[in-house]
């Protein structure tokens, strides 16, 4: 497999005094982009407000301890599921690179995603890239700096927006836009908002494509993942060169007119023309505007296109191969053990705690005491009323509440004391028992007396 080139301090050929310009162009890639970021950027911002039986679809509350996914409420102890459900993301991810490259990064990266939407605003408040490009060595006039008011305008409520909605995943939104309307948002959650969309804004706005080259580690690992049949964007040498434009061709010109327009569209400012490069996110914008160039000049398209090492030596690529199937074997087994695991899960978890001040109470020669502290927390949609009881080998009896009203003392540490009478072991087996009309636990302590 070709080396993937991988250069320190790179500058992209198209950058001036530092900065670039990307040119934006239309093609079947661009809409197949768009038929993936569109989705995923409705799901982002429509989630957090969808609520069910008025509790949030999805929230992870750290306040409540508790997390709302998809109807299903889970406790904090249910966290190795989401564990699982990484696995199985990140086999999908590995899955992706060794069939197509990066394709994750140029389709579906919410890094590459916010990025076309910062480019978007930019070209609609300062003209194409062209023109961008040429203001730059341009005097600072009124109406120069009024645009770039409103473009920095637009990317500060973009990214105030993104940050707001994923703050809204951890703190229900509607209390968050209640609390900023009313100014009693706390100091904490007004930070957090500000630090997001100030990344969000440096991230998608000012460095962009040095994300993708500088602090992303997927585009330092990726070359362990292609293999001879991995396909990824690249430029057919073969068929493309030698370059030459339209007036200096020759019979032995290559296909390739040295238009340089894939350069200008690709987001990280590479030239695929040099070969596989690091920096590369498979975006397929470069396939777009070749396909266009070739169609103008009654070439055929493909001269950039997605194709494997394999193909361009004439071997055809597997579509099953050894390494694939690993990871979707992986990603079989991660998801059936989420699926089993939430078959499992509880709504009503007890923690029990012995009174650490004295290990027991002798009330008289018969009866002895030990105290506790109950804590019940109920992940069920409605809260109902708990039966408190208890049980053992030996005669107990139970003083504290026997009714837990979960609406007031959810997640709450409860006083309890438990009483023997002529108990003989120096240690019992103790159980607590929890009933409610759709949920049942119990939890086993020690009762503990002086007697051995």
């Amino acid at each position: 497999m070709e080396k993937i080139d991988v250069v320190q301090d790179y500058t992209p050929p198209l950058a001036r005094d530092g900065k670039f310009h990307v040119r934006l162009i239309e093609g079947r890639f661009q809409n197949w982009r768009r038929l993936t970021s569109w989705p995923l950027l409705a799901l982002f911002f429509g989630l957090v407000w969808v609520r069910v039986d008025g509790q949030p679809w999805l929230l992870f509350s750290f306040e409540q301890r508790r997390i709302n996914l998809f109807g299903s409420a889970l406790s904090w102890h249910d966290l190795p599921l989401l564990a699982g459900l990484m696995i199985a993301g990140a086999s999908l991810l590995f899955f992706l690179a060794v069939a197509w490259g990066r394709i994750w990064c140029g389709f579906a990266c919410p890094q590459s995603i916010w990025t076309w939407l910062f480019i978007r605003i930019e070209q609609f408040t300062e003209g194409r890239a062209s023109q961008r490009a040429r203001q730059e060595h341009q005097p600072l006039t009124a109406a120069l700096l009024l645009r770039r008011v409103v473009k920095h305008g637009l990317w500060m409520l973009l990214a105030t927006a993104t940050a707001t909605t994923f703050t809204g995943y951890f703190v229900p939104i509607r209390e968050i836009v209640a609390d900023s309307v009313n100014l009693e948002m706390s100091p904490a959650l007004w930070g957090w908002i500000v630090i997001m969309a100030a990344l969000t804004y440096a991230n998608a706005g000012l460095v962009r494509e040095k994300i993708c080259l500088h602090a992303c580690p997927y585009s330092r690992f990726q070359g362990v993942m292609f293999d001879r049949e991995t396909r990824s964007v690249s430029y057919d040498h073969g068929r493309g060169e030698p370059r030459a434009n339209r007036r200096n061709a020759g019979a032995d010109s290559g296909d390739c007119v040295d238009c340089g327009i894939c350069v200008q569209v690709c987001p990280t400012g590479i030239d695929i023309r040099d070969g596989l490069q690091a920096a590369c996110i498979d975006c397929g914008a470069c396939i777009d505007a070749c396909d266009n160039v070739m169609e103008k000049i009654q070439r055929p398209t493909g001269l950039i296109r997605f194709a494997s090492e394999a193909e361009f030596a004439g071997e055809k690529a597997r579509l099953l191969r050894p390494r694939l199937a690993g990871y979707g074997a992986v990603i079989i087994a991660a998801m059936g053990g989420v699926l089993w695991g939430f078959a499992g899960t509880t709504d009503l978890l007890v923690e029990i705690r012995r009174d650490r001040g004295a290990l027991f109470t002798q009330l008289d020669e018969h009866t002895v005491c030990n105290n506790y502290r109950v804590k019940v927390e109920s992940f069920a949609k409605v809260l109902s009323p708990i039966n408190v009881s208890v049980q053992g080998p030996e005669q107990f009896e139970l003083f504290g509440a026997e009714t837990i009203d979960l609406n007031e003392s959810n997640s709450t540490w409860l006083p309890y004391r438990v009483c023997g009478i002529d108990i003989e072991q120096p240690r019992s087996t103790l159980t607590f028992n929890f009933q409610g009309p759709q949920a049942l636990a119990s939890k086993e302590t020690t009762f503990l007396t002086q007697r051995k």
